[in-house]
């Protein structure tokens, strides 16, 4: 945890696990979770061995420090092994397409889909000029989450690696461009393919908030002074906990069993703000040079592992935060760049996450928000013509009365809380007659149809919040819990059939 550099903190601040090792002893890859959120965390990956414990519960801000994971590299051999590269991934406009994150049901560890899910599979792959299912999970490569599920997947996807953080990732973490059998983070071989486009950092434009029961209240993470005070709770991530409040300056220990939503969250090493990123525009001109230089060396790593494309970073509410960074990292002056893509750091995607509110998502305007964005990324495009479209690889609905200025909310605080509902999720409506069926088809129509004004498409990839409950959102999966496609799920597929 950032707090344990400082040398003035009581070593109990250290403590914890934070940058201990697990005596459970996991073998295999070390995880790189930087969602989950910049743990470095030796994920649960086999039953046998004891070797290879490698920091269980570092903590949250590592993230922050660019601290993504640890590969066992020497150990396993190559990074990226049997790795070829498609000749579709060599498609100079590609569109991902539709895309998943979170636990799939029915996949084997070897990479076989139960028919159920791959009938999904088939469905999505549709939408990409790939011919496969993209997949994300905040990290650099597949993992175990906190919560236990394991990511496996097939052939027939590509995965979207991120650097959740905003320092330099480490080359050794990174994998191959285009290749397919590589080590996942549980030290084991993933028949997906890696992509050719790496992304960046995670919601840098708003402070964000530490997840589970102090979601929405917990803003900021403990100062060295509050953790020397005892007056540090700790959240608590695991979902259905009732509500439990942080510190009177709205600060919480968001490390030992929680993590925070974005990289907003959390301090920069080089910045003297507390939380420098969702105002970096206006920190001093060293907190700005030291985060960019950052990232160019992280994007200098991507280009010779293979990367043809970078992203910015994935955002939660302000597209004008991209246009700044785009201009800061392609040397764009006055609507000239001096480099224009990923062997500079400059991205051609624009990332984006947005939510709605509520299960109402014209009463509270989430469609012209929605709408109002991408149209924002449009213009972008036409300024900038290299850049390609965007990645807008969160969309969910939050379970939260609606906020003005970002999606960070406490749970249950709206007309329709979750807690209300036998399936956590929206009740059937006026707005929403199908519940979150009708809110996925509306959205994702809307997205297929926004276009420049040459005629463009603006989004070349859609990721629906497959998860339960997670951030604050409603209960969002594809699937119930036999592993039978739900109704969300069929209307994701029908309409990302029509892409």
């Amino acid at each position: 945890h950032w707090q344990c550099l400082q040398p003035d903190l009581p070593s109990l601040a250290c403590s914890a696990g934070h940058l201990q090792p697990d005596m459970r002893d996991p073998e295999g890859f070390p995880g790189e979770d930087t969602r989950d959120h910049g743990n470095l965390e030796g994920e649960p990956q086999r039953e046998s061995g004891r070797k290879w414990a490698w920091m269980r519960r570092a903590a949250t801000g590592a993230a922050a420090l660019g601290m993504v994971g640890l590969v066992r590299a020497s150990a396993m051999g190559e990074l990226a092994t049997s790795g070829r590269s498609l000749k579709s991934i060599d498609n100079t406009d590609p569109q991902w397409g539709c895309g998943l994150l979170g636990a799939l049901p029915g996949i084997s560890e070897d990479g076989v889909a139960a028919p159920e899910t791959q009938r999904l599979i088939e469905s999505l792959k549709r939408s990409s000029s790939f011919g496969k299912v993209s997949f994300w999970n905040w990290n650099l490569a597949p993992q175990t989450t906190p919560d236990g599920a394991t990511e496996h997947l097939t052939k027939d996807f590509t995965f979207m690696p991120e650097v959740w953080g905003a320092n330099v990732v480490n080359a050794e973490w990174v994998r191959e461009a285009g290749a397919v059998d590589f080590w996942d983070s549980n030290g084991k071989k993933s028949p997906a393919q890696m992509a050719n486009i790496f992304m960046g950092m995670n919601e840098p434009d708003i402070q964000g908030s530490c997840m589970g029961d102090m979601f929405g209240t917990c803003t900021r993470p403990c100062t060295p002074d509050a953790v020397r005070a005892n007056d540090c709770p700790a959240a608590n991530r695991q979902i259905g906990l009732p509500p439990s409040p942080p510190n009177s300056r709205g600060m919480c220990d968001c490390w030992s069993m929680s993590e925070a939503t974005g990289v907003g969250f959390w301090p920069v090493p080089g910045c003297s703000a507390e939380q420098p990123l969702p105002d970096l525009w206006n920190q001093e001109p060293q907190c700005i040079d030291k985060v960019m230089s950052n990232w160019k060396e992280t994007a200098r790593i991507a280009w010779q592992k293979g990367y043809k494309y970078l992203t910015t970073p994935l955002l939660a509410v302000d597209v004008s935060y991209a246009e700044k960074f785009i201009e800061k990292a392609c040397g764009c002056v006055n609507g000239a760049c001096s480099c224009t893509d990923a062997s500079c750091g400059c991205p051609v995607y624009v990332g984006l996450h947005f939510y709605a509110f509520d299960c109402r998502p014209r009463e509270t305007g989430a469609y012209h928000h929605f709408e109002e964005r991408v149209n924002l990324i449009a213009r972008l495009m036409e300024k900038y013509t290299f850049l390609k479209g965007a990645i807008i690889n969160e969309v969910g609905m939050l379970n939260c009365a609606p906020t003005e200025e970002d999606p960070i909310c406490v749970p249950d605080s709206g007309k329709f809380p979750a807690k209300l509902d036998k399936n956590f999720g929206c009740p059937a409506n006026e707005e929403l007659p199908e519940g979150l069926a009708t809110f996925v088809t509306e959205i994702l129509e809307l997205s297929i149809g926004i276009t420049t004004s040459d005629g463009r498409p603006v989004v070349k990839s859609f990721s629906w919040f497959n998860i339960d409950r997670g951030g604050g959102t409603y209960n969002l999966r594809l699937f119930d819990d036999d592993g039978t496609v739900n109704k969300l799920g069929e209307a994701y597929m029908r309409t990302c059939e029509k892409w």
